[in-house]
């Protein structure tokens, strides 16, 4: 089977509920069963890859950067799927800004996607590595 439709890719991680999108979710360690408490919850079936050395790195409009141990959870979903994930979160106290979402395609070529800080916060952006253990040298975003 071809991806190819005249001359560009089509786009087939998608069905009726949307494209098909990543879902990464960055949550203190002592708060990672609650966060998996709160997906149980959810009417479609998760199987959660989690990263427990990962870090988040926070970049603020000085150029300085900082980092933050995390865990994060991460699983795939449809578009359509995400507002009962948000749902499910806050009803269990999280922060719907620890959510990440990343269309397929987009996670699976590209390491470390920026964010864009949410109104009212110290940084100006900020990119998930997933392990800590990966050389932070050379993450830096632009």
């Amino acid at each position: 089977m071809s991806v190819w439709l005249d001359g560009a890719v089509a786009p087939l991680l998608s069905s009726s509920s949307g494209a098909l999108v990543s879902v990464s979710i960055s949550v203190d360690k002592r708060h990672l069963e609650s966060l998996l408490e709160a997906l149980a919850t959810i009417r479609f079936p998760i199987n959660p890859q989690i990263y427990h050395d990962a870090v988040m790195v926070y970049r603020f409009a000085d150029g300085r950067e900082e980092t933050e141990a995390v865990t994060l959870v991460e699983f795939p979903a449809y578009a359509a799927q995400i507002g009962e994930v948000q749902r499910s979160l806050v009803a269990y106290d999280f922060d719907p800004a620890t959510i990440q979402v990343t269309t397929m395609l987009d996670e699976i070529h590209q390491e470390g996607q920026m964010e864009a800080a949410p109104k009212g916060a110290a940084y100006v952006s900020r990119f998930r590595v997933k392990c800590r253990a990966t050389n932070l040298q050379g993450m830096g975003r632009h």
